[in-house]
């Protein structure tokens, strides 16, 4: 009995399916759908035109099947991932607006001393047994130093009413500050935060900003903390 002869084996097909996976006849991109369709067809077609003394490698015909399969699952989930991340990003939208004509505690040594106050804020990588606070003015200058006591590990808001090392009041304008922490004979570490108030929501690439006016834009999970 003559049989037709194939000359395409389980190898070709996985060459042949990877290589209109990457491109359609349109040359546009191909989904896993489609990829499935035509493994389908190319395998089908193999198997009524086999070689009877020389049947197909069912081994390598079900590693085939498993990576379509794998290849199609990936998209499902990298489908799911871009969903969940658009919902994501709503609801930080959302959260974000809310704070919009708040203050809030960012990364930063700045004072504005208004009114004869300012708010600034530290936050603490451990707990601490002393905390020490400086006020700086123009040419790095010690306006003030002043001692907080002990505080507990992340971040605190402080208050300056203004007064100067010599008992006078400082006259408004934009100050720094410095921290100091200890814990026994050990330095903890100390992050300066300053407070600005929210004007505005801006997407950007990474996700929202908060426009915080003169102090420019942060991201959203910059933030410290909410007074």
């Amino acid at each position: 009995m003559a049989t037709v002869q194939s000359s395409t084996s389980s190898s070709d097909i996985l060459a042949s399916l990877n290589t209109q996976a990457r491109t359609g006849s349109s040359g546009l991109v191909s989904t896993s759908e489609d990829v499935q369709n035509r493994f389908l067809k190319l395998l089908v077609t193999q198997l009524k035109n086999q070689d009877p003394l020389n049947p197909l490698d069912n081994a390598a015909v079900t590693t085939q099947i498993s990576q379509i399969n794998t290849v199609t699952g990936i998209e499902r989930l990298n489908a799911t991932l871009e969903t969940l991340l658009g919902t994501y990003n709503d609801g930080q939208a959302v959260q974000a607006a809310a704070l919009i004509g708040k203050s809030v505690l960012v990364g930063g040594s700045g004072l504005a001393l208004v009114d004869g106050q300012a708010r600034g804020g530290v936050n603490l990588a451990g707990p601490a047994d002393d905390v020490t606070l400086t006020i700086l003015g123009a040419g790095d200058n010690v306006i003030q130093s002043e001692r907080l006591g002990a505080r507990d590990a992340g971040s605190f808001a402080f208050v300056w009413d203004g007064m100067t090392a010599q008992g006078t009041q400082a006259p408004a304008g934009r100050y720094r500050f410095a921290v100091n922490a200890v814990r026994g004979n050990e330095t903890v570490a100390a992050e300066a935060l300053q407070i600005g108030t929210v004007n505005a929501l801006v997407r950007g690439q990474g996700g929202y900003q908060l426009d915080l006016g003169a102090l420019g834009r942060v991201a959203f999970d910059k933030v410290q903390q909410i007074l």
